[in-house]
């Protein structure tokens, strides 16, 4: 059949061929979404809401009062309010009311239920009445829904005010964080066409371990033990990977191994690690105040860390001239630093450090640059989302050194897909040994860490 022929056929099959069908042609049909409901109960929410106001009016706002005390002071006076209306409910629907008041009061209205349930990794807002959520995974649209964009633009407002950032027309995007380090972007209009727009990205209240990765298949025992030797044999690491790869958790993980005696300082957009160490120093960046000034960028922590004695200086994510200041940290002096950085492969990962470099605005030529790159990291991990939607270690790269003028690389471990998947979609891959050494393996045995000799064994799977 032709390709005129197929769109004939295609045409013909949508037209209705009795009144039967044409009567439920005519009615659109929504394409993954969720049916939306008019909450019964908004009018009395409404009331309620406005009731408790005026009870508790400044109460709610005073700095004095602390987190508990203020949340028993607004059930109590909800109980109370919910008893004094005079709309029959049942006790489930006094309950609800309850709940949903209190969220927004207390917490970020609608969405504070997602924020609770431990299933969803990701919330995203994408428009008052669209919101979707990512669970093991997969994106699931949900039935929750801001009041109108005004509803919405409030707690956006009331998530960046909280950790003295700001968002308006003159500073439509912002990174931010919640109290329990999930991380928050939002951006609005004159920037989002179609409305404020919010992003949440988790995290556990119980910081993932490495049993927890290796329960969810991101890694094996044995390339956890070949990692964490690496970080306790002072490498340089760099740990490369998309949005959303894990990259920030594999980096909790790998910095949980630094030795609990050392000095570790860790400089982040928004504070999200979670470093379980005596002595830890924890500095953030800031953006600039409305007039224009008081900015503290990534890379102006990044040359003060220099100068508070850290034994360990660990990045959450380079994506500017800091990479620079990075990379010379690295050659002089503090050994077994991490960070990350957005990248498809370690060698897309180098290019990235490349780039970034020249963006520090310094003439540097390429080849010094290379030099600087090939002699401060000593390993790339490339962490990878894969199509099943689970994240996995997926190349655990060596950078060996300069050859003319490009940096030589040799993967020591590799994923191996053509394993193929099981029953459920899911990869049955997992990381082979290439059969090469890593170089630097007779400098970790110097300093007492031995690797098993049989781990690089060609084929091998991890």
């Amino acid at each position: 059949m032709s390709l005129a022929d197929r769109l004939d056929s295609a045409r013909r099959a949508q037209q209705p061929v009795n009144s039967t069908e044409a009567s439920s042609a005519a009615v659109p049909r929504p394409v993954a979404s969720v049916s939306r409901v008019a909450d019964p109960f908004s009018s009395v929410k409404g009331s309620v809401h406005r009731a408790l106001l005026e009870s508790l009016g400044p109460q709610l706002y005073d700095p004095r009062l602390e987190q508990s005390e203020l949340e028993a002071r607004v059930r109590q006076t909800l109980q109370t309010v919910i008893d004094l209306e005079q709309t029959p409910l049942s006790a489930s629907d006094r309950a609800r009311i309850a709940q949903e008041v209190s969220d927004e009061i207390l917490g970020h209205g609608p969405i504070e239920s997602l924020l609770r349930d431990p299933e969803v990794t990701e919330i995203m807002v994408n428009g008052a009445d669209r919101i979707y959520v990512e669970r093991a995974g997969r994106l699931h649209p949900v039935d929750v829904r801001f009041t109108d964009e005004a509803h919405l633009r409030r707690t956006i407002d009331k998530i960046v005010g909280r950790v003295g950032r700001r968002v308006d027309e003159a500073s439509p995007l912002v990174d931010a964080r919640l109290p329990d380090g999930s991380r928050v972007n939002a951006v609005i209009p004159p920037v989002a066409l179609d409305g404020a727009m919010l992003t949440i990205r988790k995290f556990s209240p119980d910081p993932f371990t490495d049993r927890d990765l290796i329960a969810f298949g991101t890694f094996s025992a044995q390339v956890r033990d070949f990692l964490a030797a690496c970080v306790i044999g002072r490498r340089n690491i760099l740990i490369s990977g998309g949005t959303g790869s894990g990259k920030t958790t594999l980096l909790n993980v790998l910095s949980g191994f630094i030795p609990d005696d050392q000095r570790i300082v860790t400089i982040e957009d928004a504070a999200e690690l979670q470093l379980r160490q005596h002595h830890v120093l924890r500095l953030e960046s800031r953006p600039s105040n409305t007039e224009g000034r008081g900015e503290i960028s990534i890379r102006d922590l990044v040359k003060n860390s220099l100068r508070m004695r850290p034994d360990r200086i660990v990045v959450g994510e380079v994506r500017d001239g800091a990479a620079l200041d990075m990379l010379q940290a690295m050659n002089t002096g503090h050994d077994g630093s991490i960070t990350t950085v957005h990248a498809n492969t370690p060698r897309d990962s180098l290019s990235r450090l490349e780039t970034m470099v020249l963006m520090a605005g310094i003439d540097l030529p390429v080849r010094a640059i290379r030099d600087q790159v090939s002699s401060g990291l000593d390993l790339v991990v490339q962490q990878t989302r894969l199509k099943d939607g689970t994240r996995r270690v997926t190349a655990i790269t060596e950078v060996e050194g300069m050859e003319t003028d490009v940096i030589t690389m040799q993967d020591i471990f590799t994923f191996d897909y053509g394993a193929g998947r099981d029953e459920n979609g899911r990869f049955r891959g997992s990381l082979v040994a290439t059969g090469l050494r890593p170089k630097f393996a007779s400098e970790l045995a110097d300093q007492g860490v031995d690797l098993p000799p049989d781990l690089f064994v060609r084929g091998r799977a991890l």
